[in-house]
């Protein structure tokens, strides 16, 4: 008997144990290579970070659209609180548009992968390692742009999404398609 109730206080601490770690979900994403950008064919600027995979990056100012174009850093905290809404953004919008990130200002590019993979970007990334892009984008994050077919700018968000209803509203309003 003794052995039994010995187990029995055993067990149920194991099970206390257990119940006490963290129940939130893991959001995962991943290091998406830029290979399948939409480009324009003679833009006026040429700004080519590099991806955030190590692949070969992609000229900024021929990004073709409907394009929405976020630039983050990891560091930066309206960035992470605005990530969520694009991730289910990204999750239900329209496949004509691209939605391609731009990480800049990090100390190092695998804080960016991480922040990728813990923030649930399932989309395309350049890494702008030496601050080129501060002279087409300016500079704070985050911004977001708006790019049309012809890779012309409509609209420049300064300032973070604080949901994914104010995204999509604006996705529609640029672009007259759902995000």
């Amino acid at each position: 008997m003794r052995l039994l109730g010995k187990s029995a206080v055993v067990f149920a601490a194991l099970l206390i144990l257990a119940s006490c770690g963290n129940s939130a979900p893991i959001i995962t994403g991943d290091v998406v290579g830029c290979n399948h950008i939409a480009l324009i064919d003679h833009p006026a600027q040429v700004i080519t970070p590099d991806c955030l995979d190590n692949s070969k990056g992609v000229n900024i100012a021929a990004i073709k659209g409907p394009a929405i174009i976020n630039v983050w850093g990891s560091w930066c905290t309206p960035c992470k609180k605005e990530m969520p809404f694009f991730s289910e953004f990204f999750a239900t919008m329209d496949p004509q548009i691209q939605l391609i990130g731009v990480d800049v200002e990090e100390k190092r590019p695998e804080d960016g992968r991480m922040f990728a993979r813990t923030h649930g970007i399932l989309w395309p990334n350049l890494y702008d390692s030496d601050g080129s892009t501060r002279k087409y984008f300016g500079m704070g994050v985050p911004v977001t742009w708006f790019i049309d077919g012809d890779g012309k700018v409509l609209y420049k968000k300064i300032g973070p999404f604080n949901s994914v209803e104010e995204l999509r509203t604006m996705t529609f309003k640029y672009f007259g398609l759902r995000g």
